[in-house]
Formats: C-alpha cells, structure tokens, sequence
C-alpha cells in the first residue's frame, strides 16, 4: 500500500498560549497538578478501579508509515503491573516472524535477541561488552519510557517501576476548548507535557521531544542496528501521541485511537480492539525468547 505522507496543521492540534503557574522546582508534585490528575481519573472510572488494576491485556492493529508505504502490524500487549511489560507485534504483508519488546522488572525483553553485524575484513570492529551493557541499559530505559507514555494516557498513573513527577503548567486553547497541562519529568532525561481536556478531564494529548524512533520489526528483532551508535545522531523532534475515541471497558473510560506525530508528521496509527482488566497474562511472554 502506499501512504501520502500527512501533515499536521497548526490550527488542528493544541496551540499552548501564556503558561502560567509553574509547578515546584523540587520534584514534587503540586497541589494543581494532583488536582487535575485526580480529575482525570475520576472521569476515566475513578481512582478505586483504576487502583485495583493489576494486569491487562490489549490487542489491536497499528498502521505505520514506513516511506511511501504504510506497513499494517497486529499486536498484543500484556502488562502486570508494576513491573512487567511486553507488545508483540506481527506483520501480516511482511516475510517475517513476531517481535516481542517490553521489560521484566529491571530486565530488558526482545525476541529475536539483537545480535551485532558478523565481522568483516574492512568494516567496523565489533561491539565492546561496555557498549554492549550500555546498549542494554539504553534498551531498558526506553521500554520504560514507552511503558510510561501509554500509561499517562490509558490511565492517567505514574507506576513505581518509572515513576514519574507532576508539576501544573497552566492551560492551552485548542479549538475545541481549552485543555490543562501537566509538565511530566523521570529518570534521565524523560520529560513531556501531557494535556488533559479542561471539559471531560480526559487525556487527549501526550507530547515531548526525542530523535526520529526505529520503525517496529527495523533491524534484528525490530530494535536499533547493533554496534556503536553513529557519531552524529539526529537532532530531537517533537513527538506526539493523540488520545481519542473513548469506549468503556469494565466501567473504565478508555481510549481507542491513538495517533502519533512526529515533527508534525502521523507517523502511525493504532486502533486498540479490546481491553481485559484482571484478565490472566501469560508469564513466559515476559521471559527471554518469549
């Protein structure tokens, strides 16, 4: 299939105006941010059920602008949380196995492990063990970073195994009304905003900056080329996740569509089809070669 590249247009996204009242410096959450927190999990359920969540299942489809083409991709997440993540992706027009990516507790998952590129007469040396344990580490730390990016918008929550902080930054008009906005900051150098509709109190909008992201299944187990990191990466772009089409699920208001934009552009689509809360997750999808 092929895909016109789309761009987004100013006047159809959130346009923040003169932020005001800025949270503490101190890595505390205030007292507006709880507030609108608060609110948006009163709207999405209420804190007592999204509380008493443990596991989840999800599945759905996403669809992935790769080029002129746009790649359809099948997918499961299974999560019990606090700690334990993991998507499988399949890819139904491609000659190629699932991908499973995710963490288990301070442990990275992927399957088909990474391997680094065979050596070469020529080429590039090998992969130091430092930079290989970096890579890990790297690895990891963006599973739980996309681990906590989905959890702002289907559950308004920060989980100990990426806890996040909260300040209140003030309001933005969008043309559909004005929406809140959460300044978001954890481990490293995550930090976003995360914009929260002033009228429902529900996520819409999730946005932060980071350098262009590998398409899913891209290189060995659909993770980054293996070995040393180029010398000049790219500069950060700002990224966008859309949160729309609320549905209920076991009295929970969740969201269905999610769309991401990068630099301005939709870069994928994904459509979640069913959501099982408390349902049984599998534990060998959070182990090595799951």
């Amino acid at each position: 299939m092929r895909v016109r590249r789309v761009r987004i247009p100013v006047s159809a996204v959130l346009v923040c105006g003169a932020l005001t009242a800025p949270g503490p410096a101190n890595g505390q959450t205030d007292a507006n941010a709880t507030r609108v927190i608060a609110d948006a999990r009163t709207a999405m359920g209420g804190d007592a059920k999204l509380t008493a969540i443990k596991t989840f299942v999800v599945t759905g489809r996403t669809r992935q602008v790769r080029g002129d083409n746009l790649v359809p991709i099948e997918f499961e997440i299974q999560a019990e949380l606090p700690d334990k993540f993991a998507r499988r992706d399949e890819f139904p027009a491609q000659d190629a196995g699932p991908t499973v990516t995710g963490f288990n507790g301070e442990r990275y998952i992927q399957s088909p492990a990474s391997q680094p590129p065979p050596a070469r007469p020529g080429g590039p040396p090998q992969p130091t063990p430092q930079q290989l344990e970096a890579a890990a580490r790297a690895q990891l730390g963006a599973a739980k970073q996309e681990f906590a990016r989905l959890m702002l918008g289907l559950f308004a929550a920060s989980y100990p195994s990426y806890p996040l902080t909260f300040a209140y930054a003030g309001q933005a008009e969008a043309p559909q009304g004005r929406a809140d906005v959460i300044d978001v900051k954890g481990a490293g150098d995550f930090a976003a905003r995360l914009f929260i509709d002033s009228k429902t109190h529900l996520p819409i909008m999730l946005s932060w900056q980071a350098r262009q992201p590998p398409a899913r299944g891209r290189g060995p187990a659909g993770g980054p080329p293996a070995g040393p990191p180029p010398a000049a990466p790219p500069p950060p772009v700002e990224n966008r996740l859309y949160f729309a089409e609320y549905r209920s699920f076991d009295g929970l208001q969740l969201p269905t569509r999610v769309r991401r934009a990068v630099a301005g552009d939709t870069t994928e689509e994904t459509i979640f089809d069913r959501f099982r809360i408390n349902g049984r997750v599998d534990p060998r999808r959070f182990e090595p070669g799951s």
